[in-house]
């Protein structure tokens, strides 16, 4: 298929193909390549043509997602986490809001989403980041930690409370006040920015603050890791996908035993699991991406269903996949080393996959049978 890119960025594409395991060994990408990028409109692909976007719909922006991860996770985490952030600007900015920060969003501009802190993973209830409010200004104080992209990040969205309800304040990377440390080291997406974000006292203009306060931290955090999860989710189709190019190509030229490998019965019986969780994976994603576009009820449990299934596809068919490669897959930055190592950590980010699995079972409980009832009526 042809990626609905803008003209030039093909090349960009390319130079991520290439140098992608380079990257995971240093544990950086280029800022410019990041900012191409962004300025190809790919980095946030669903913001609107007149901020500047590519306009995308759910399918088309989940098949380049799919693309990027298929080639460099930690490109495409970069992805996730900066259409994070336009997502949560669009949804929940006015319309001034809008029209000053998504436009640096698709010039080149990177941005990071921060929801996790030290004593506040899954359970973001316990966030401790306060926004206090002074005059027309607001001071926001608070630690994250694990924040993808925000080693690159110039500008980050915040989430925090003020007043016992959740906010979301846009906060600029070069402010007084702000700290960025890079994690050292991370297993997977080693390329992707993780660090922890430290904001003391940090001063900014109270139009900062997305759509004003008084939001429910329960609205305000569907709103930004629904479409974090839909990123996530294609992503794991990427890894898949790559998983998939690399083994097929290797079981045909390595010979064992006088044959291909591809013809001994094991390693064919992976070739197929690997095959059948691509189509899987890619099919929920797909189902989902339909609820997204027609603004089903049913977008948000579609959603986990899709980052659930496909983040637990992509760890066991890299882990076949590198059982199938072997020494030839185990070395540093090789496509199915990085697999193997990112897809691990899809199964934490944007909502492990016990949360998924409670959200999964609540609504099964709900609903019981009669979901399937009415499908199979119609």
């Amino acid at each position: 298929m042809s990626e609905p890119l803008r003209p030039g960025s093909e090349d960009i594409w390319r130079l991520v193909e290439d140098n992608a395991g380079a990257w995971d060994i240093a544990g950086e990408i280029p800022r410019t390549v990041l900012s191409q990028l962004g300025a190809a409109g790919v980095l946030c692909a669903e913001v609107h043509k007149q901020y500047g976007g590519l306009g995308l719909g759910s399918q088309e922006s989940g098949r380049l997602t799919a693309h990027a991860g298929s080639l460099c996770s930690s490109v495409r985490s970069v992805m996730t986490s900066q259409g994070m952030a336009a997502w949560t600007v669009q949804r929940l900015g006015t319309a001034d809001q809008r029209a000053v920060f998504l436009p640096q969003l698709t010039s080149g501009r990177l941005a990071a989403v921060a929801f996790s802190e030290p004593d506040a993973g899954s359970d973001l209830g316990a966030m401790t980041t306060e926004l206090r409010f002074a005059g027309d200004a607001v001071i926001v104080d608070g630690s994250k930690t694990w924040i993808t992209a925000a080693a690159y990040a110039d500008l980050i969205v915040v989430i925090g409370k003020a007043g016992g309800e959740a906010a979301a304040v846009i906060v600029p990377t070069n402010a007084e006040g702000v700290s960025i440390e890079k994690v050292p080291h991370p297993m997977g997406c080693r390329a992707a920015g993780h660090a922890r974000v430290r904001l003391d006292g940090v001063r900014l203009p109270a139009s900062n603050v997305l759509g004003g306060t008084g939001l429910s931290l329960p609205f305000l955090v569907t709103t930004a890791l629904a479409y974090g999860r839909m990123s996530v989710a294609w992503g794991c189709v990427g890894i898949l996908r790559g998983c998939l190019g690399a083994v097929t190509e290797h079981a045909r030229t390595r010979r064992q035993f006088g044959k291909p490998i591809a013809e001994h019965q094991l390693v064919s019986r992976r070739i197929a699991e690997l095959y059948a969780a691509e189509r899987v994976a890619t099919a929920v994603c797909r189902q989902a991406g339909d609820c997204w576009e027609s603004g089903s009820p049913d977008l948000v449990i579609a959603t986990v269903l899709a980052k659930h299934v496909s983040a637990t596809q992509a760890v066991r068919a890299s882990a076949s996949a590198m059982q199938i490669m072997a020494s030839a897959g185990a070395s540093d930055g090789h496509v199915v080393a990085r697999a193997y190592r990112d897809a691990k950590l899809m199964e934490i980010i944007e909502g492990s996959s016990e949360i998924c699995q409670l959200e999964l079972a609540r609504h099964a409980l709900a609903t019981g049978h009669g979901t399937a009832r009415q499908e199979e009526a119609q």
